[in-house]
């Protein structure tokens, strides 16, 4: 009897323990379907569009405060390439970056490395992207998230600055004009405060402008950039944000665009300078100052 009771605890044991091992088995493969499918039907502009969540971080050594928050890696909507003067995220769907963002500094101001104005694919992605051709003859811009004058101090980042995964379809009067002015505002302002973290990056919102050439480069309906600084005196840090329509600016002024970060992160649907302590966060985000960055009303 005692040896029949010995095999029953035996047969249930190896029972319990083959039933365990499936369990391990099948919640990996089964997980998906239980937690669902977070992504929406349809034409998904994820970490481009406004109103995104930014969900699901992905586990990086960037202590970079130039960066936003990094979303799950997508190999058509978040690509994140690390070149030598920029990080950017690219949206192979679109054929444009979701953004570019540098730490410029003063020691990089005076460099002797002049516009390449070779516009070429990107050699470090090797997915969809945009050709030049897809601009020529579409009345749009190339229009630099990291300008070339940034880019002075190495022929290496000289030439990274116009691969096109750092270039979207811009208004000329816009590429022309106030970017312009602001991409100059910027280097003013690394000579004062010595370094400025900048972020910036296309807005598609209603897609009001389709696409451009044969590989369909998604149109921008207007542009951001954010600026964020350590002010050398007090110590303490200074940010402030603009949005720009994918338009004339009509001879406004910077100020017009002007706002503050935590503004700017409503429009462009992300957290922007996500590695800067939290609570010196929500300081600095929270307002603005013109006269911080010698902007004139």
């Amino acid at each position: 009897m005692s040896e029949n009771k010995g095999k029953s605890f035996l047969s249930r044991l190896v029972s319990i323990i083959a039933s365990i091992v499936v369990l391990l088995v099948l919640i990996p493969i089964l997980r998906p379907y239980l937690e669902g499918d977070s992504e929406e039907d349809g034409y998904d502009l994820s970490g481009i569009a406004a109103g995104v969540s930014n969900t699901g971080a992905v586990p990086t050594d960037f202590e970079k405060l130039e960066l936003p928050y990094l979303l799950e890696p997508d190999e058509e909507k978040n690509t994140i390439i690390e070149h030598m003067g920029y990080t950017l995220s690219y949206n192979s769907r679109l054929r444009i970056p979701n953004w570019v963002a540098y730490e410029f500094l003063d020691s990089e101001l005076y460099g002797d490395f002049e516009r390449r104005d070779e516009f070429t694919p990107d050699p470090d992605f090797k997915g969809r992207q945009a050709y030049d051709t897809d601009y020529k003859g579409s009345g749009w811009d190339r229009g630099h998230m990291a300008p070339s004058g940034d880019m002075k101090w190495s022929s290496q980042v000289q030439k990274e600055c116009f691969y096109l995964t750092n270039v979207c379809p811009q208004n000329h009067n816009l590429n022309a004009g106030l970017w312009n002015d602001l991409e100059k505002q910027v280097r003013y302002e690394t000579r004062y405060y010595g370094s400025v973290w900048v972020v910036a990056g296309p807005v598609i919102e209603s897609g009001r402008y389709g696409t451009i050439g044969s590989n369909k480069v998604a149109v921008p309906d207007g542009f951001f950039k954010a600026l964020l600084a350590k002010d050398k005196r007090s110590g303490e840090y200074v940010s402030i944000g603009f949005y720009f329509p994918n338009e004339s600016g009509n001879g406004s002024s910077l100020a017009s665009y002007a706002m503050s970060v935590d503004d700017l992160e409503e429009i462009v649907g992300m957290d922007l300078f996500y590695n800067l302590d939290y609570s010196v966060q929500e300081k600095v985000e929270s307002v603005y100052d013109p006269w911080q960055w010698r902007i004139d009303n």
